[in-house]
């Protein structure tokens, strides 16, 4: 089963600790970073669904961090929650501005904490099933992250890959003609052989099943909406 991913980003051990303690008792996977620079550092390598934002650090502070954040077209839509131990309004909405998707103050009842970080992924899981970023099938495809996942399982896809699915995915049950193929995946202007799209094709195959691509004999590929044996 794949955890969600959650960084949390404060420079009180304690804080973190606790609030470790919580969220994992709740099945997340929980990483942490002692302040702002740290937590951009470790983005990249974690890919998490969710970050959790102290605003008052040293080095770099929350607001500073989360501009940054969603300056990168990676984490540009990862949820942001801050915590602050200010309740004054032009706190919330400063934090706001920066890009924070929703705020709670300390002290943090931790029942609260876990209750909005289930509401905002829910919101975010509905969010992204109804939006081109995140196909599905059998199989289940997220654009942004680059990450095809079969039976819960992360299946890594080398980016030529990755292109050539993500194009037979967008219109299922379309037959693309191997010009249309090369032009998307490889841009017009990039000769290759004649072998080059079979070869992707197979290695495909071997990585997501053989029963989502069909080949149309002189004519292209297409990808089978419902692969799923009778």
């Amino acid at each position: 089963m794949i955890k969600t991913r959650i960084l949390l980003v404060d420079d009180d051990a304690d804080i973190c600790e606790f609030l470790s303690y919580n969220l994992t008792k709740e099945g997340y996977q929980v990483y942490t970073a002692q302040n702002g620079r740290i937590a951009i550092e470790k983005v990249n390598d974690i890919s998490p669904d969710l970050i959790i934002l102290d605003i008052m650090m040293p080095e770099m502070d929350g607001f500073e961090t989360c501009k940054r954040l969603r300056k990168i077209d990676a984490f540009k839509d990862v949820l942001i929650i801050f915590l602050t131990a200010r309740s004054e309004d032009y706190s919330q909405i400063a934090g706001f501005e920066a890009g924070a998707d929703d705020y709670i103050t300390k002290p943090i009842q931790p029942k609260l904490l876990v209750s909005k970080v289930k509401s905002l992924l829910k919101r975010s899981a509905r969010s992204i099933k109804n939006t081109s970023n995140s196909l599905s099938f059998d199989l289940i495809i997220d654009k942004e992250k680059h990450i095809v996942f079969k039976n819960n399982e992360e299946i890594v896809l080398p980016r030529k890959e990755f292109k050539l699915l993500v194009l037979l995915t967008s219109s299922p049950n379309k037959v693309f003609s191997r010009k249309e193929i090369y032009d998307s995946v490889w841009g017009s202007d990039v000769v290759v052989g004649d072998r080059t799209i079979d070869v992707h094709i197979r290695k495909l195959r071997e990585k997501i099943g053989d029963s989502y691509i069909k080949t149309i004999k002189g004519v292209g590929y297409k990808f089978i909406e419902d692969s799923r044996p009778v």
